[in-house]
């Protein structure tokens, strides 16, 4: 069965999940606010992001921006086999195309400390808008779309205006990190530690661990955050776990290194990083990354809560499934708003994992 057709269980989200693709693209800009005096060392950085003009794509058909609602970000960890090294990443062979491994819509509430970010499970089937494709062709709407699919098939503008569509959430920025790039900022900071508590063995993704405590490399790191079929019930959702833990693991690394005080070593960090970068034209730049990092200052990433949309498996297709309303509705309704979420919009009716 491929990658796309597994969804049989989704694992009950935790009050508070932290998730692996805040760090792709949300670390990246506090990485690059820290080099503060050392600025200058950061200019051949530009060249390296890749900008992609979503207001333009999207014209004027959007959910309206109320003054009082902060940012929004759509943070996506793409499974691009585009280039030699994303493609041996990506276990080789001939993949065409490319989607949307992970997505989370992040909210950083005007003027606060902390942030939620909602993760949306690839597996989700959603109405696709209509949409218009990078050679400028149209692609029309389409009911019950699997939602990783939308990047393939129209763009990461199309990605955008199917979240905004589906939330009412207007999005602000947009954040793209790859295979490589992902390996390479493990590799940058020589490795994560996790602990397992019991052997995985994944002949997919190549991950062979047995329990007990590791250093991960670059190369295993993606492995560990990509394999399901060596833990749970081999669910595309069972890896959410192993996501959260190796997060809280990638920052204690950080941290300990102090790599926020080291202009040379976040340079570092930050060129093996941006080398995958794709953003909006809004963030296409090291001054426009800057800027924002400075902008989110107070907010610490390891208190951003992350959720999972609550879903429940589709009538039709129990490997896929749907927004369980009115859970997600009322989620939704309160990021929009900027309000408190209920615990009742955390609980997702799918279970298992």
């Amino acid at each position: 069965m491929s990658d796309e057709s597994r969804s049989r269980r989704a694992p009950k989200p935790r009050k508070r999940h932290r998730g692996l693709k805040i760090t792709l693209g949300v670390l990246l800009v506090l990485l690059l606010a820290g080099g503060g005096a050392a600025y200058w060392m950061y200019q051949d950085l530009d060249g390296n992001i890749k900008g992609v003009d979503i207001d333009k794509a999207l014209g004027e058909d959007r959910p309206e921006k109320l003054p009082t609602t902060g940012q929004n970000l759509l943070v996506l960890g793409s499974d691009s086999r585009a280039g030699a090294e994303n493609q041996e990443l990506g276990g080789g062979g001939a993949v065409g195309g490319a989607r949307s491994d992970t997505a989370l819509v992040v909210h950083i509430p005007e003027g606060r400390t902390e942030a939620v970010a909602v993760s949306i499970p690839r597996d989700t089937l959603v109405t696709r808008p209509e949409c218009t494709r990078s050679d400028g062709s149209t692609m029309a709407s389409a009911e019950r779309v699997m939602f990783n699919s939308v990047y393939s098939q129209a763009g990461p503008a199309c990605v955008v205006k199917t979240v905004e569509k589906m939330s009412g959430v207007r999005i602000d920025h947009y954040l793209e990190i790859n295979f490589a790039g992902f390996k390479d900022l493990v590799d940058a900071i020589g490795g994560v530690t996790v602990k397992v508590d019991e052997p995985i063995k994944d002949k997919a993704s190549g991950l062979d661990l047995t329990a007990g405590t590791h250093k991960l490399d670059g190369t295993q790191s993606l492995a560990y955050v990509r394999t399901r079929h060596g833990v749970g019930d081999g669910s595309d959702l069972g890896r959410i776990g192993l996501q959260q833990q190796f997060l809280l693991a990638l920052l204690t690394e950080i941290k300990s290194q102090d790599l926020l005080g080291s202009p040379t070593t976040t340079y570092r960090i930050a060129n093996s990083a941006t080398k995958s970068l794709t953003t909006d034209e809004g963030l296409a730049s090291l001054t426009s990354l800057s800027e924002f990092a400075r902008s989110m200052n107070g907010v610490d990433p390891s208190s951003m809560e992350t959720i999972m949309l609550p879903v429940a498996y589709d009538q039709q297709d129990p490997n896929r499934v749907v927004a369980a309303e009115p859970q997600a509705g009322t989620l939704w309704k309160a990021i929009r708003s900027d309000g408190t979420i209920p615990e009742s919009a955390k609980r997702s009716p799918a279970t298992g994992g």
